[in-house]
């Protein structure tokens, strides 16, 4: 386990609170940390409205932002490592198993693609390229003509 650097979304909001009928209230600060700027976004614009809507809190939507920052964080080499490290907490819930990216599955693409030579230059020998299309070599024993499908717009 190492620590390291992360970028995380702060969510800042001041607000004033008094209780009905006063006109003096406390002023409190409350600070969320996320790791995406979108959760971020859509945690402020629900919790701004929700204050709003209330007749015992003064908020002034546009102090309430979002702001990228770093923080030093311990990482791990793996989810094992994660489990191992965390087995013991009470309130420890593995994390779920995420799918890909698409932006991620796309970047393996090309960097596969970058990899390989053309079927022209290798004599169809595959592993190859043709245009953006990789051609994997067939499992050993298989004869079965490969079938290429298109979809007519």
């Amino acid at each position: 386990m190492d620590t390291a650097w992360i970028q995380i979304f702060v969510l800042s909001l001041t607000e004033c609170i008094a209780p009905a009928g006063k006109t003096v209230c406390q002023e409190s600060q409350l600070e969320i940390e996320f790791l995406s700027r979108a959760q971020c976004e859509l945690a402020r614009k629900e919790l701004v409205a929700l204050k709003e809507a209330s007749e015992t809190v003064i908020i002034e939507p546009s102090d309430a932002r979002c702001i990228a920052t770093a923080r030093q964080h311990e990482v791990f080499d793996s989810l094992a490592a994660v489990e191992a490290a965390s087995s013991g907490l009470d309130g420890w819930t593995a994390p779920e198993p995420t799918e890909p990216s698409v932006a991620s599955v796309r970047a393996s693409h090309v960097e596969r693609l970058e990899s390989l030579a053309s079927c022209d230059d290798t004599g169809g020998t595959a592993p190859c390229k043709i245009g953006d299309i990789i051609i994997e070599a067939g499992s050993a024993g298989n004869s079965r003509p490969v079938e290429v499908w298109r979809r007519d717009n």
